[in-house]
């Protein structure tokens, strides 16, 4: 799904025994790979929870990410971390844009995304939103059940028409690679995209993000 979607660039979100294949055409210098669990609180045995360190670098690689091509987000099963990151990654492009309505967009591209609350909450602090995306998250509630099989894109800041000057979304697809290109195991790129088991911010002509499954091989 990278090369379908001329990804350039990825973002990462695994626990460390969780092993994934980076698309050969995203290089390595272009490549985040964060070492976290999908858990939402510290100290919970041998886990690694989202820490400050982790979300500092996902606000500071979205803010390197060009948005000439798509940017790649994914976890292990898209519903947890990759989304979560894709929202804090949306404030740090475009911090002018209203949680509420940025949440609402992530529900609507994704009906089983269920944003890990740590990572929420951290981007909360760190993008000095007072609240108000933590709130956003926890009034669109948990996501409906899913086995992870369900890639959707996403866009990262407002409708461009809407919103003069902001990119638009890419559109993105779905299945086990985990494109945000449309719903799980869709063609139809004419779609906003749609994050699955990763995430991806588009950005260029429609400024999206895309999302994964935790395994984006080539495809």
């Amino acid at each position: 799904m990278a090369v379908r979607h001329k990804c350039r660039e990825m973002l990462s979100l695994m626990a460390k025994e969780q092993a994934f294949h980076r698309p050969g055409v995203i290089d390595a210098s272009r490549h985040l790979l964060l070492s976290m669990n999908d858990i939402a609180f510290a100290g919970t045995g041998g886990l690694v929870a989202p820490a400050d360190e982790h979300v500092t670098e996902i606000i500071a690689f979205a803010r390197s990410w060009d948005q000439s091509a798509p940017l790649l987000v994914h976890c292990w099963m898209g519903v947890s971390r990759s989304p979560a990151a894709a929202l804090v990654a949306a404030l740090a492009v475009a911090p002018d844009q209203d949680d509420a309505e940025l949440v609402r967009r992530l529900r609507s591209a994704s009906p089983y995304a269920t944003p890990n609350a740590r990572i929420v909450e951290i981007g909360d602090r760190l993008l000095s939103r007072q609240g108000r995306l933590v709130a956003a998250v926890k009034a669109i509630g948990r996501g409906k059940d899913t086995d992870g099989n369900v890639p959707f894109v996403f866009s990262a800041v407002p409708d461009a028409e809407a919103q003069p000057g902001f990119p638009s979304p890419i559109r993105g697809e779905g299945g086990p690679q985990g494109r945000m290109r449309g719903t799980a195991g869709s063609e139809q790129v004419e779609t906003p995209p749609h994050v699955p088991f990763g995430h991806l911010l588009p950005a260029g002509e429609k400024g999206e993000i895309e999302t994964d499954p935790e395994r984006p091989q080539d495809g």
